[in-house]
């Protein structure tokens, strides 16, 4: 009779986990094939995706959005405000009617449709290219730390330490009072992202200090690769996903930074619109006019409260670590 011999040593581990693919999509599928997965499945990241999409449009197209609605930001329409009643507007709910979509401004009577189109352009063009100046920098310098090390990281992270113990809110604010004749828009896009890089060169170093001994950087070294074909194609790649992900929750900061520079009135001036200058000049007649409050509050509440979820969304599929961190 045979008997068979048990198998010596210990039973093997199971298998790891991160081999399966994920649900429904085949083996091999890229991050961005998850993500797009992810995002559909959440009915709550579509509607931001959208929102964020509207005031994108809406920003692009605000000069043909406000002539469609027969108006433009600095017209003045006497005829839609009552001058017995220290300049209120005509009607309810702020004068809105077919003539003036949302309304108009009290004393002066310019289209608040127009004036909020225009100032989703102006904030969202700030608030994009000072992300775009806080990412590009952020990452340069995060990945020049973490890969090269010794002397240039100690560099670069007591500068952005230097750069984080600033007052950045108080520094702005007297930046922005002292510079008098200058162009606002691009004043305020380079003092937001000036202090905005430390955060993104965070992340990056840390990123890049956890892949630059992996096997594939250490086999294109030994290779005879270049440094900058090493950070440009090997390490540049693998942090990627958190950059994108961190950069979607700059955005709403950005739209709030340039919203408050405004409202307390060191940011873009009159008379070019601006959320932050609509909702400072709208405290005056919050009791009498409350509709000039509501409306430009409520599409920068919008902005910023999509912005935020998708940003979120994203940076739980793509940085999962960070999200759990």
């Amino acid at each position: 009779m045979t008997t068979t011999a048990p198998a010596s040593g210990p039973p093997a581990p199971d298998a790891p986990a991160a081999a399966a693919p994920a649900e429904g999509l085949p083996p091999g599928s890229s991050p961005w094939q998850l993500a797009r997965r992810e995002l559909r499945r959440r009915p709550a990241v579509r509607v931001s995706a959208c929102v964020v999409l509207l005031f994108v449009l809406m920003a692009v197209t605000a000069p043909w959005l406000g002539a469609l609605g027969g108006w433009s930001p600095d017209e003045f329409d006497k005829t839609a405000v009552d001058p017995y009643l220290g300049g209120l507007p005509l009607g309810s709910l702020g004068g809105i009617g077919p003539e003036h979509w949302l309304g108009v401004e009290p004393v002066s009577g310019r289209d608040l449709f127009a004036r909020v189109v225009h100032g989703a352009q102006v904030s969202l063009l700030i608030a994009f290219a000072a992300t775009a100046i806080v990412v590009l920098a952020g990452t340069a310098a995060g990945i020049a730390a973490g890969y090269f090390g010794g002397r240039t990281d100690a560099v670069l992270s007591r500068l952005m330490d230097l750069t984080m113990s600033f007052p950045s809110l108080i520094f702005m604010i007297a930046m922005l009072s002292v510079a008098k004749d200058v162009n606002r828009i691009v004043l305020m896009t380079a003092v937001i992202g000036l202090f905005g890089w430390p955060g993104v060169a965070r992340v990056v170093r840390g990123q890049t200090l956890s892949l630059k001994h992996r096997e594939y950087v250490d086999a294109a070294r030994v290779g005879g690769a270049s440094a900058w074909r090493i950070l440009t194609r090997d390490i540049l790649p693998g942090v990627s996903g958190p950059v994108i992900a961190y950069t979607t929750l700059l955005i709403p900061g950005m739209i709030s930074t340039e919203a408050a520079l405004s409202y307390l009135g060191v940011g873009v001036r009159p008379p070019t619109p601006s959320w932050g200058q609509m909702i400072a000049e709208s405290v005056a007649f919050y009791e009498t006019d409350p509709m000039y409050f509501v409306i430009p509050s409520v599409f920068l509440f919008l902005a910023v409260l999509a912005f935020t979820l998708l940003g979120d969304a994203l940076r739980d599929i793509l940085d999962p670590r960070g999200a759990r961190s």
